[in-house]
């Protein structure tokens, strides 16, 4: 009975916003409470259940999934007609299904005791609270991205903006391309910028607010935003492998998009020197314009040293039979659709990272000691990459010309700074600093070590 009662009071749901990008800091931050004594349920849709390929080798035993409808079984956001029209329609079926699963645990030995949700899906909390249940929102873009959407959510910050540059506590001064691109362009991306503001409308309800990041990366930005919104962060939401290794067997990231095989990429680099290759990916969301493919294809063909690009298949598409051949003829790259980013970013090869600064991407640079040419799209990408280069000096951003293309000269220019300058060496002496601390973080006694426990010390029951 011991065992049973002490079981009950360590269980959560854990519901993360349905794309890959923020499924897997929550199935890593699940990780982490496994080894808590906490039992996590990931919930994800029937959707992603269907098309996600589950690597289940490095999951603990105590991690388990449970799919929901949101009403888009067949095809997800695809099979909505607008992004506004999904979220309506994840809400409205999304939570009632929410429901119906928490009374089926609440019934069984293993009752729920609280909700850790991606706060895009601001109605969760509200279930959790109806059921008397812990809620804790978790923030997977970085704290200074948060706190620029706070303050514009709560009328600190007054869009448009009329001057420049931007000020806001515990951040650097940004200019207009610093900011994400809800902000500096919110009329763009109407039915996005209310999906990111409507995170704060409930977010004084939450027990607790967590960040994916650490505390000495952002520490300012963390400490400002206290302020306003008492935040623990809890990351990187990095597999443990690379960082502390106090969680067995997490040697990856366990969704994917994209059927996995064997890697083609890992066999090509094992002969390639140290340092000799520079890595091109910008996630399965980005897409650019056909001439922004070939401008990209001609600056890696130029720079001389060898390439491992990864390009979904509707990319490569923008690209001609004869470039992707010449590619091919150089005898320096190589291209493919899927990468085992983590695998590749630790190899020993890489010497450079061509990204687009999303925040796991970003992340995973940072604990891996890898510094990087951003070439931010959108999003919270422009932040991310200001850090990169500004603050955390582990980069370069590239610069647009007067069409916003980055041209193939400039792309060849920022990674022969990396690659060949002493102001590379220099970035690579600071990722391997950052890197170093995060493993300090999620190691005992560490910031995120010590706020994933208090946070698993209030899921018991008293």
């Amino acid at each position: 009975m011991e065992k049973r009662e002490s079981e009950k009071s360590r269980h959560v749901l854990m519901i993360p916003f349905p794309t890959q990008g923020h499924i897997n800091p929550m199935v890593q931050l699940g990780k982490r409470l496994s080894t808590k004594g906490v039992k996590p349920t990931i919930v994800i849709t029937k959707f992603i259940s269907k098309t996600m390929h589950l690597q289940s080798s490095s999951l603990p035993c105590s991690i388990h999934f449970d799919a929901i409808s949101d009403g888009c079984d067949q095809g997800g956001f695809a099979q909505a007609e607008s992004i506004a029209a999904y979220l309506s329609r994840m809400e409205a079926i999304g939570s009632k299904n929410l429901r119906e699963l928490i009374q089926k645990h609440n019934s069984s030995d293993h009752p729920i005791d609280g909700i850790v949700y991606d706060p895009f899906l601001v109605w969760v909390l509200d279930v959790a609270k109806e059921f008397g249940l812990l809620g804790a929102a978790l923030f997977t873009q970085m704290c200074a991205v948060n706190h620029i959407y706070y303050h514009v959510h709560h009328g600190l910050l007054k869009l448009p903006i009329s001057s420049i540059p931007l000020s806001i506590p515990g951040l650097p001064l940004l200019d207009l391309k610093d900011t994400p691109s809800f902000v500096h362009e919110p009329s763009s991306y109407p039915a996005y910028f209310d999906l990111v503001m409507n995170q704060f409308s409930n977010i004084d309800k939450a027990d607790f607010v967590l960040v994916n990041s650490f505390y000495k990366l952002e520490d300012q930005v963390v400490d400002s935003m206290s302020k306003l919104c008492p935040s623990l962060t809890i990351g990187p939401t990095v597999p443990s492998f690379y960082l502390d290794k106090g969680v067995p067997n997490d040697t990856d990231n366990n969704l994917h998009l994209f059927q996995l095989e064997s890697s083609a990429s890992s066999d090509w680099l094992k002969p390639k020197p140290a340092g000799s290759v520079v890595y091109a990916s910008f996630g399965s969301l980005v897409s650019f314009s056909t001439e922004q493919m070939e401008e990209i294809a001609m600056g890696l063909m130029g720079i001389g040293f060898n390439f491992l690009w990864v390009i979904t298949d509707t990319e490569r598409k923008k690209l001609t039979k004869e470039l992707v051949e010449e590619m091919s003829a150089c005898g320096r790259g190589l291209i493919v659709n899927w990468s085992p980013q983590l695998e590749v970013l630790s190899n020993h090869a890489i010497g450079c990272f061509l990204t687009h600064c999303g925040w796991n991407s970003t992340l995973e640079a940072l604990c891996l000691g890898v510094p990087m040419v951003a070439m931010p799209q959108w999003t919270d990408q422009p932040v991310n990459a200001k850090f990169v280069e500004d603050v955390w000096k582990v980069g370069i951003r590239v610069k647009l010309n007067e069409n916003g293309i980055v041209t193939r000269e400039e792309i060849e220019h920022c990674i022969r700074k990396i690659m060949e300058k002493d102001l590379g060496r220099e970035m690579r002496m600071n990722a391997m600093k950052w890197k170093e601390l995060a493993i300090e973080a999620v190691s005992e006694g560490g910031t995120s070590y010590n706020n994933i426990n208090e946070f698993a010390n209030k899921l018991k029951r008293s």
